[in-house]
């Protein structure tokens, strides 16, 4: 969305439920949704999509150009899962998660990692004040932009690659937005790069060097370098150390999620999928979790969390706030867990105690 347009006083939300537990976790967001919005005074108009594995099962149809169209007349996207049991991995993903990051463009992605209660928690002796970073994650280029190729396929000379490919504009876009959001965020004002300059000496060159090239332009930001594999060593041991991570799509993919662990676990853990200047996309990171799917037990904080960050991204960030709020509240007052089946309360019940708190 136009940045001019955001804080208007209508919005117009594109919800994908998608697959598994999708459904039922964006209904509980919905419900937040209608309660914030009554509460702080906007409005908005829902149009839901029908995209995921039961229709690609039916009509072997992924995304329609008619609905990738439809899509881009919209503030945002909310997301609930892509992941069917019965279609081969990577058809889907490929074909309207990346689809959908892609053609909108939407080149970072979002993860605040923040505990809110050190109870679900499994590292000792941390604080809320001890995990509360931001990992900003190159979101459409790297090993994720699937390119490669096979040689002798299927025979005993085979060789597969996989290109990671990065662009000098596509990597300067992603840090440099990082710099702005450290510096907006004003907490510890630290960028820390994340990468492996040690062995991936072409890629890693151009994030280095681009990343001292606009560390100049950021003074009051503090910078520094870990190679990925010390940053999962530190995320454990002194994930105090950090206030604001970019790298690129691949080692994000991997390091937040080990991040959702160490904040409470996949069910509180949500993303965003951003275009600062266009569409944006909002979802739990966990998956379409199938094994829980109709059984009322999953855990619906990371999908109202996700519905949070689409609210500050929109402009309303009172908004954002009490959603927040009301999360912290439920989760270190009510609940026994945050996985799923053990939280003392059905899906339903853990939105009704937002909404609750949220009055």
């Amino acid at each position: 969305m136009d940045k001019k347009k955001r804080g208007k006083m209508q919005y117009k939300i594109a919800v994908i439920p998608g697959d598994g537990t999708g459904p039922e976790v964006i209904r509980e967001g919905l419900k937040v949704l209608g309660a914030v919005s009554k509460k702080v005074g906007f409005k908005y108009i829902l149009n839901e999509y029908d995209l995921g594995g039961e229709r690609y099962l039916k009509t072997k149809e992924l995304i329609p150009k008619s609905v990738l169209k439809e899509l881009g007349t919209h503030d945002a996207i909310y997301l609930g899962a892509i992941g069917h049991p019965d279609v081969k991995p990577g058809i889907l993903e490929q074909g309207i998660l990346l689809k959908l990051r892609f053609h909108f463009d939407q080149y970072i992605n979002l993860r605040p990692i923040k505990l809110y209660n050190p109870e679900f928690c499994p590292l000792k002796d941390k604080r809320p004040e001890d995990i509360d970073f931001v990992v900003v994650r190159e979101n459409s280029e790297g090993l994720y932009k699937g390119m490669g190729e096979f040689r002798n396929k299927g025979t005993k000379k085979e060789v597969a690659i996989q290109i990671s490919y990065n662009t000098r504009k596509g990597v300067e876009r992603c840090i440099r937005y990082a710099f702005e959001y450290c510096r907006n965020r004003n907490k510890k004002k630290k960028l820390t790069l994340c990468g492996k300059t040690n062995v991936l000496t072409y890629a890693w060159d151009l994030w280095q060097r681009t990343f001292n090239e606009l560390a100049r332009e950021y003074p009051d930001i503090t910078t520094d370098y870990a190679h990925v594999d010390a940053t999962t060593m530190w995320f454990v041991k002194n994930p105090e150390w950090f206030d604001v991570i970019v790298t690129d799509n691949m080692f994000g993919d991997i390091i937040t999620d080990l991040g959702a662990m160490i904040q409470g676990g996949m069910g509180i853990a949500a993303g965003g999928n951003i275009n600062p200047e266009g569409i944006s996309m909002f979802e739990p990171i966990g998956g379409s979790a199938p094994k829980y799917t109709g059984k009322n037990v999953i855990n619906p904080l990371a999908a109202i969390c996700a519905m949070g960050m689409m609210l500050e991204n929109l402009g309303e960030k009172d908004g954002a706030n009490i959603v927040e709020n009301a999360v912290i509240d439920v989760v270190r007052t009510k609940l026994k867990s945050l996985a799923a089946g053990k939280m003392g309360y059905t899906t339903q019940e853990v939105g009704d105690l937002v909404v609750e708190s949220l009055r």
